[in-house]
């Protein structure tokens, strides 16, 4: 099995959400393998050479409101008005491994009534062995209680993605919402890694950046809407 022509058979797209990413996303788009014309980046309003690097790759270009819900929903809306049958997506910090098509194609050839979503295991792009604890604590959450987060990546099918309603515009807390909404019966863990930015972790520490997200996380399930959040995740409340 060609294992990029078998996702371009099963038309797998790719969505990436850009805010000023240009130092990331073509390593990130290097990583996803797949033509350019199966990749949507969705960009917030960069003012560096984000919307340039884009373009020169041959991906499809879309302008959004600033926010990864609202620039996830309309990547998403962009893919499947051209046929879109399975969604993946990625943040620009985040490079997929080697080996993430060959286990896309397992999981979406297993999967022929698109009633099942996956994530891929994280990794941080940082040595210290704190990187690894948190990243231990975040595959345990997904595999456990169904909640990983967007920068673990996210293949959804389009029926599925449909069914349960999209990316809704959140300014934080999307990738929780959508799925919650899927339920961890319908999650998967898929035997590939996404290694993502440690730069936030590095920036914050790595006792109060992850201190932040399970607070946010709390105060979420607690009903407290995401705009009130915003806040609490930059260290301002």
């Amino acid at each position: 099995m060609a294992v990029p022509a078998a996702l371009e058979r099963h038309g797998v797209w790719a969505v990436l959400p850009t805010l000023d990413a240009a130092a990331s996303l073509e390593g990130a788009l290097a990583a996803l393998g797949l033509p350019g014309a199966r990749i949507v980046v969705a960009d917030g309003g960069s003012t560096d050479r984000t919307r340039d690097i884009a373009s020169t790759s041959g991906v499809v270009v879309v302008e959004a409101p600033r926010g990864r819900g609202a620039q996830l929903a309309a990547g998403a809306a962009t893919a499947l008005s051209r046929g879109a049958a399975w969604l993946l997506f990625v943040h620009a910090d985040t490079r997929l491994s080697p080996d993430w098509p060959r286990a896309a194609a397992t999981f979406v050839e297993a999967n022929p009534d698109g009633d099942r979503a996956a994530w891929f295991r994280l990794a941080f792009d940082d040595p210290d062995p704190r990187a690894a604890f948190v990243a231990r604590l975040a595959n345990w959450r997904a595999r456990v209680l169904g909640l990983p987060y967007g920068d673990q990546g996210l293949l959804v099918p389009a029926a599925l993605y449909r069914a349960v309603g999209g990316y809704r515009a959140l300014p934080l807390m999307e990738d929780v919402d959508l799925v919650r909404r899927i339920g961890r019966a319908r999650l998967v863990g898929l035997p590939a890694v996404a290694t993502t930015s440690a730069d936030r972790y590095r920036r914050d520490g790595w006792r109060l950046r992850p201190a932040r997200n399970l607070a946010c996380l709390a105060l979420w399930f607690a009903g407290v809407p995401a705009k009130r959040l915003v806040g609490v995740y930059r260290g301002r409340g």
